[in-house]
């Protein structure tokens, strides 16, 4: 088994396409397995994991306006300890969830052609997120 960690800086609320970034993060990690399995968890609650369309960028806004429509800001939420968009964020990130787990064949991702990695940020402002990757043949 072998892992590593990848941090991600967001610059606030959106889908952040980051198949690259993993892929660069795992080359050495990965490059001998030729049948395995990618463990990716996100070390936070207030943020999020997916795997979808990823030639598009208009899916990510569609993904972004219906979010807000289904966990809304006006909710009377009774947690708001860090602003308006916390208990939100914390909604969104149970809903997508924090982990994925991707097949490897012949040393890469076995992603779909059109499938490609999110990290979903709910907060206003940009954060700092830790992924740890870990992968197993």
């Amino acid at each position: 088994m072998k892992q590593t960690t990848l941090t991600i800086d967001t610059s606030g609320r959106g889908y952040y396409l980051i198949t690259d970034q993993i892929n660069d993060s795992l080359a050495s990690l990965i490059s001998d397995i030729d049948t395995g399995l990618l463990h990716v968890f996100l070390q936070h609650s207030s943020a999020g994991l997916t795997i979808n369309e990823n030639a598009d960028p208009t899916v990510r806004q569609d993904f972004k306006a219906f979010e807000e429509h289904l966990v809304p800001r006006d909710f009377p939420y009774q947690h708001d300890a860090e602003g308006p968009d916390d208990m939100p964020a914390h909604i969104k990130s149970s809903l997508l969830g924090c982990q994925l787990t991707i097949p490897i064949a012949n040393g890469r991702l076995n992603l779909g052609t059109w499938q490609g990695i999110y990290l979903c940020e709910h907060r206003d402002r940009g954060h700092r997120r830790k992924l740890v990757l870990t992968a197993q043949d």
